[in-house]
């Protein structure tokens, strides 16, 4: 009898966390849009140097920046935590009725809703420079960018759980992990040519499978090998992340 209870309050709980964390960003949505800077250089200054047939490299290089957007705008979050940890804010809501598990699962999935958002203003601002995505691919693609995302920001809340106060060692495991993970998906530059050692690695890295599915989806590709590794690897990856995050939650507790 207790047991319907349980999962509809933590149901209740997480989304209640979700709509908290959301408001700041509701009520300033400057964060999004600075969000953006960078993705856009990327797009206007580097997009154009590669070398591929009339229109086709927008459709190589568009979704691999909105991989980078879920890889940068989503591996930071931690940094969010780690503020209410210092300030008290975390302690506090610990002490609360919410369920515990809702405290870490709401601040997950909000990072879903802010990341379509921009991903979505990137795909419409490319659309006069000669971008044109297949419409159903395009959702997909957003729906596995959420989902990444999900993983990624979960993995940088349960670092900061683990590091707590410590800011610096956040920032130094962040960067470390960072540009190694970006370059060797190749969601900037194919790694066709690449030596052998790199190519082994980017075979290991959850992002590369997801870059070439995303790839395939915006050109229409539904139903690939590509496709079907990129969601399994986003997946995995959101599903490690809340595993790894709701077990530094109570380890962070005890």
């Amino acid at each position: 009898m207790s047991t319907p209870t349980l999962r509809r309050n933590l149901v209740t709980d997480t989304l209640l966390v979700t709509v908290r964390e959301l408001k700041p960003v509701m009520t300033d949505p400057f964060s999004l849009v600075f969000g953006l800077v960078q993705p856009l250089f990327f797009l206007l200054l580097f997009g154009p140097l590669l070398e591929a047939e009339a229109g086709s490299s927008w459709a190589w290089f568009v979704p691999g920046v909105l991989v980078m957007i879920s890889l940068f705008g989503t591996a930071a979050a931690g940094s969010n935590l780690q503020m209410d940890l210092i300030s008290g804010t975390h302690e506090r809501l610990l002490v609360t009725p919410l369920a515990r598990p809702a405290l870490f699962l709401g601040k997950s999935v909000k990072e879903f809703v802010p990341l379509v958002a921009q991903a979505a203003v990137i795909i419409l601002a490319m659309l006069p420079f000669g971008f044109r995505p297949h419409l159903l691919g395009a959702l997909l693609g957003l729906v596995l960018l959420g989902v990444l995302g999900l993983g990624i920001g979960s993995l940088s809340y349960a670092l900061a759980l683990a590091v707590r106060n410590q800011d610096w060692l956040f920032w130094t495991v962040h960067q470390t992990l960072l540009f190694p993970l970006m370059i060797l998906s190749g969601m900037l530059l194919p790694l066709d040519a690449a030596p052998a050692w790199m190519r082994v690695l980017s075979a290991a890295n959850p992002l590369t499978h997801v870059v070439n599915a995303e790839r395939d989806l915006f050109a229409g590709r539904l139903a690939t090998a590509d496709v079907g590794w990129g969601v399994l690897a986003a997946l995995i990856t959101a599903a490690v992340g809340i595993l790894v995050g709701l077990r530094a939650l109570t380890s962070s507790t005890r």
